[in-house]
């Protein structure tokens, strides 16, 4: 046998002799690896090991927090995707029309494949590939339009004003999907992020916190340039993201101080975050739209601009998910945990954490300044959904139409109009 064959051999030998001890020295390990030895030898059910091994993993991150997770190695693509927001596919969005009862396109992103082939709002997918979207859900359809990029995909359209449908073939490409959305969309698809109605208010949504979202934002601000006066900044409904994000955003508003740290269960500081005057925005009058559904990295933005005094928080109280989340690639390519590592705080010291059993008096999360408290809940706030829906773009009619849901000013979204007062009267007030 070659030297270097054998080498090879004594070095897997100790690696299984090292991992064999870590295994043999833990008692719960060694009960474990007999227990899926014995399901497999035994049981009624044949079951693999794999199968076994992902039920115990995802058994044993049950037992932790509801944010702790195993991503299995067949998942973990699609969950990079979710966090980079980006992916193979052709660029558009879509919802099943309960009235048509047809998969129908919301909006083709610009200048995606899709939006290049010509698919546009309001058209109908009849079939993807030869085959028919009848009964298939909404995650089906989009698994079977997604791809890899290069790789072809056919579909059957039906244009709204067409009669009969016609075969679109569009290569599938790497689609980014945009973080920092506007208030209406121009003929081309492209944001407006003035406020209508209000040329000098600037209105900027962050529907998830990626590793582009600070590029995003600040390439927005500096659209509107010097006609900007103030700024809506909208984290309602923002699940969070990176917490990076979170830290650069905070940074383009703030010159110096604590963004956020994040501390170890023994509450001892892990890692502090601090502002830079580097490239600090002016300071123009500022709003932060939150509620019950702003979580984790928006809930880091609206306190560090709340406890540094930058910016107004309007709407309610948010869903106070305080714990940081860090991946860890399990050994052998079979997937990875998505473990929570450590809690963060705000600058004021407060923990925004909610945790088990709190209540509502109790100090988490964040809670919008005094006087610019708006619950919007239940029918209301699925009506103000509906009404979002309807201005981002096209919206198929429903088989019920809430009230008002037709008109589409912004004097539908009472948090909204609450956020233009406070600029109104802070721009006044600086003159």
């Amino acid at each position: 046998m070659p030297r270097r064959n054998l080498l090879v051999l004594v070095f897997v030998g100790i690696g299984s002799l090292i991992c064999y001890q870590k295994i043999e020295s833990n008692r719960y390990g060694r009960i474990l690896v007999d227990a899926m030895t014995q399901i497999e030898r035994h049981s009624l059910e044949p079951v693999g090991q794999e199968e076994l091994f992902e039920g115990a993993m995802e058994g044993m991150v049950d037992r932790l927090d509801e944010y702790s997770a195993f991503i299995n190695h067949r998942k973990l693509p699609e969950f990079h995707e979710t966090i980079e927001q980006q992916f193979g596919g052709i660029g558009i969005e879509v919802l099943f029309d309960r009235k048509a009862r047809q998969l129908t396109v919301i909006r083709p992103l610009v200048g995606t494949p899709a939006h290049q082939a010509g698919i546009r709002a309001g058209d109908k997918i009849l079939r993807i590939d030869g085959q028919s979207t009848q009964g298939l859900s909404i995650d089906d359809s989009v698994a079977r339009m997604r791809g890899r990029p290069g790789q072809p995909v056919t579909l059957s359209i039906l244009h709204e004003e067409d009669r009969e449908p016609v075969e679109i073939k569009i290569v599938r490409a790497v689609i980014q999907v945009d973080t920092v959305l506007g208030d209406t969309r121009g003929p081309d698809g492209s944001w407006r992020f003035f406020l209508e109605g209000h040329p000098s208010i600037g209105y900027l949504r962050i529907n998830t916190f990626a590793e582009k979202t600070a590029g995003e934002l600040r390439r927005a601000i500096e659209q509107m340039g010097p006609d900007m006066h103030g700024l809506i900044l909208d984290l309602r409904d923002d699940p969070g993201g990176w917490l990076t994000a979170a830290v650069e955003v905070c940074d383009m508003f703030i010159r110096s101080g604590v963004i956020v740290t994040t501390r170890r269960r023994d509450k001892s500081i892990k890692n502090a975050y601090v502002a830079t005057p580097r490239d600090t925005l002016p300071d123009f009058p500022m709003a932060v739209l939150v509620n019950r559904y702003s979580a984790s990295a928006s809930e880091i933005v609206a306190a560090c601009l709340q406890d540094h005094q930058r910016a107004v928080v309007v709407g309610q109280r948010t869903w106070g998910k305080g714990t940081v989340q860090e991946v860890i690639d399990l050994k052998g390519g079979q997937g990875a945990l998505k473990l929570t590592t450590s809690s963060y705080w705000r600058p004021s010291e407060k923990n925004i954490h909610r945790v088990k059993d709190a209540a509502e008096e109790d100090d988490w999360g964040v809670i919008p300044d005094q006087g610019y408290q708006v619950v919007v809940e239940g029918e209301d706030l699925t009506r103000l959904h509906l009404w979002r829906f309807r201005r981002d773009g096209y919206k198929p009619q429903a088989e019920e139409q809430p009230d008002g849901e037709a008109d589409l000013s912004i004097d539908n979204d009472e948090q909204l109009l609450k956020a233009v007062e406070y600029i109104e009267k802070d721009t006044r007030s600086r003159r």
